[in-house]
C-alpha cells in the first residue's frame, strides 16, 4: 500500500479506516476542480489498492463544505488549447481512464457526493458502488452552458435512465438536490451531511446496512416532482431537439409555467450546436458500451476544442466572465445534420 506522503500531492490526501481506503479531494478553494496532477494522484492510489488484500473498499470524498468536485479545472484545460499544449489530450485520455477505471473497479467504492457535483465530480462517481448524497448536494452536468457536451462517461450512465430523462438532465443541465440525484437514478441514498463527519461511524453503517433517515428538508427545492417528471417523459423524448422546443412552447398545463419557462430560458443560453450534439450523443451512447462511450466522448472532445463552441464558451463565462457567448449558430433549427455528424468523426 503506498503511504500517504508519497502517494500524491497535497490536493489528494490518502488515509485507511476499518480497510477501506480514502481518498479525498483537496482543492477547497476551487471546489475540489480536477487537475491533471489530480487525475494522476487519484488513478495511481486506486491502482496501489486494486489487488492489495488490506483494502476491502474505497471512499472518495471531497475536503470542505461546499463540494465533491465541480468538475474539471477549464480554466486550464482553455489555456492548453491556446497554447496548443500536448497536455490537454493527455488530460482526457486519463481522465477517461480514470472514470472507466472507477467503473469496473474490483472492490466496493463510496462516493460521498457533498456540495457541488458536477462535470468530472459526476465522472468519478458514477461508477461508484454506494453513491450517496446529502441535502447540501447540487448536481448537474451543465456542459452545454459552456459550449461542450456532457462527458466523463455521460453518454453511458445518462443514457440508461429512462431515454427522456436522461436527455432532459445532460442537454437542459439545471441542478438537481440530493432527493432529485436519488429520484433520477443518478445517486442511491439520500442522508444527512452530518453523517459524513464520522468517517469510521458512516463506514460502519455501511457495513451494518444501518442507515440513517433521509434529511426532511433541503437547502435545495426539489426540482423533480411528480409533475414535472410527467412533463419531462412528454416533452423530452421526442427525436429531435426541435421537436423538443416545440413540445414545450405548447405546454398548456399553468402549474407546470415555471419549470417550462425555467426550462425555456436555459435551453436559449446553451449553444445550439452542442445541444444537438448532446441529443445525438445519447442517442449513439444507448447503443454502446461503456468503454466505447469513453472512445466516442474522446474523439467529440478534440473535436468540440477545436471545431466546436468551447473555447468560445468557456472564455464567455468563465474567462471574461462577459456572459455574452458569441455561438456558431443562432438557433437550434440553423445547426445541419452534417456539423453535429462531424463530432464523431
Amino acid at each position: 500500500m503506498l503511504l500517504p506522503e508519497t502517494a500524491s500531492p497535497a490536493n489528494v490526501l490518502v488515509d485507511l479506516i476499518d480497510g477501506v481506503g480514502v481518498l479525498t479531494l483537496n482543492r477547497p478553494a476551487v471546489l475540489n476542480a480536477l487537475d491533471l496532477a489530480t487525475v494522476r494522484a487519484l488513478t495511481r492510489q486506486l491502482d496501489a489498492w486494486a489487488h492489495d488484500p488490506a483494502i476491502r473498499a474505497v471512499l472518495l470524498r471531497g475536503s470542505g463544505e461546499r463540494a465533491f468536485c465541480a468538475g474539471g479545472d477549464v480554466r486550464a484545460l482553455y489555456e492548453l488549447q491556446r497554447q496548443g499544449a500536448p497536455e490537454l489530450v493527455c488530460y482526457f485520455d486519463e481522465e477517461y481512464a480514470l472514470d472507466c477505471r472507477i467503473h469496473r473497479y474490483p472492490k466496493p467504492t463510496i462516493a460521498l457526493m457533498d456540495g457541488v457535483v458536477m462535470g468530472g465530480g459526476m465522472g468519478i462517481s458514477q461508477g461508484c458502488t454506494h453513491r450517496l448524497v446529502t441535502e447540501r448536494t447540487r448536481m448537474a452536468m451543465p456542459e452545454t452552458a459552456i459550449g461542450i457536451f456532457p462527458d466523463v462517461g455521460a453518454s453511458y450512465f445518462l443514457s440508461r435512465l429512462p431515454p427522456a430523462l436522461g436527455v432532459y438532465i445532460g442537454v437542459v443541465g439545471d441542478t438537481l438536490s440530493g432527493a432529485d440525484a436519488v429520484a433520477s437514478g443518478l445517486a442511491d441514498r439520500l442522508v444527512p451531511s452530518a453523517l459524513f463527519a464520522d468517517l469510521r461511524a458512516l463506514i460502519a453503517a455501511i457495513d451494518a446496512e444501518a442507515w440513517p433517515a433521509a434529511p426532511t428538508q433541503t437547502k435545495i427545492p426539489s426540482l423533480l416532482t411528480a409533475p414535472v417528471l410527467a412533463a419531462v417523459e412528454r416533452h423530452f423524448g421526442h427525436g429531435s431537439v426541435e421537436e423538443i422546443l416545440a413540445s414545450l412552447a405548447g405546454e398548456t398545463d399553468p402549474l407546470l409555467r415555471p419549470w417550462v419557462e425555467r426550462t425555456q430560458g436555459l435551453l436559449a443560453q446553451r449553444s445550439p450546436l452542442m445541444l444537438c450534439v448532446t441529443f445525438a450523443q445519447l442517442q449513439r451512447g444507448r447503443r454502446l458500451g461503456l468503454e466505447d462511450c469513453f472512445r466516442m466522448e474522446r474523439t467529440m472532445m478534440e473535436y468540440s476544442f477545436a471545431h466546436g463552441d468551447t473555447m468560445e464558451g468557456i472564455r464567455a463565462l468563465l474567462i471574461d466572465k462577459d456572459r455574452n457567448p458569441r455561438w456558431r449558430h443562432r438557433t437550434v433549427a440553423e445547426v445541419g445534420r452534417e456539423e453535429v455528424e462531424a463530432f464523431f468523426g
